[in-house]
């Protein structure tokens, strides 16, 4: 346009003189609306409240929207959605033979992991989870809500999971007596089941069921306040549903655990 009113030319001239398309010169940029995308992400945001970016990103593209994660993380922060930053922690060499490195689950049913988690009702009164997971799938077996669980009650939850899934090969556990009492061995290895307990003081060896554990304390723990066992399992089968089958995974190329699986969670 500069050079066309400087030099007092037609419109054609011009365009054929700096060598442009007459459609390039007539075209007026159109200011995009981002109103139903922000929309959308403050949806998802409250929906799925712990989650980052980029997995409500990943989410939006499974409903359907053309959209990337800088896009999202641009909105993301206008809505000041932005998660509290997480300290980095620093990554241990694992060595063992019972450690996640020497050996690596390699199928389904290869290596299940077991775990304790513990916290408190609003009570003061303190309870404790059992967490299940297949290592390789990333699938949530079960999460079980007891005040208290001994060596049997264990035994009882990978009872029904074993029915319901299939035996693993191996499960990895700490050496809490819940687990490494002759009992629990014992059974593991009369049905077919080879155990195998980390090193004393060495949760890291058991890494992937502590990632899990901590992402339930971050997703679940830390943001509900419950005052029955039967409360805490309740909104925890909810959310472990949601945790396989919707909750986009990195170590799965944002996909979930198990996205066409409905299961009963629990007992």
């Amino acid at each position: 346009m500069h050079t066309r009113q400087k030099l007092a030319t037609s419109e054609r001239r011009t365009c054929k003189v700096v060598g442009l398309a007459r459609s390039s010169m007539q075209y007026q940029a159109v200011e995009k609306n981002d109103d139903d995308l922000r929309l959308a992400v403050i949806r998802l945001a409250k929906n799925y409240g712990r989650y980052g970016y980029r997995k409500i990103a990943e989410l939006l593209r499974i409903e359907g929207w053309q959209v990337n994660h800088k896009k999202v993380e641009r909105l993301w922060r206008e809505e000041g959605l932005q998660l509290p930053r997480r300290h980095k922690r620093k990554r241990r060499l694992y060595h063992k033979d019972s450690s996640i490195i020497r050996l690596r689950p390699k199928h389904p049913n290869h290596v299940w992991s077991v775990d304790f988690v513990h916290d408190k009702l609003s009570n003061g009164r303190s309870y404790k989870m059992l967490t299940v997971l297949d290592e390789y799938t990333r699938q949530a077996l079960a999460v079980t809500v007891r005040t208290r669980m001994r060596s049997e009650d264990v035994l009882e939850v990978l009872y029904s999971l074993f029915l319901r899934h299939g035996k693993p090969e191996f499960v990895r556990s700490d050496n809490g007596p819940e687990f490494a009492s002759q009992a629990t061995q014992s059974w593991l290895e009369k049905v077919g089941v080879n155990p195998i307990r980390i090193n004393p003081g060495s949760p890291w060896e058991n890494g992937y069921n502590e990632r899990f554990n901590g992402t339930l304390r971050h997703e679940v723990l830390n943001a509900e306040w419950f005052t029955t066992t039967k409360q805490a399992q309740a909104v925890i089968n909810c959310w472990l549903r949601q945790y396989n089958q919707t909750r986009p995974h990195q170590a799965l190329n944002m996909r979930p655990p198990a996205p066409e699986t409905l299961l009963r969670i629990g007992t």
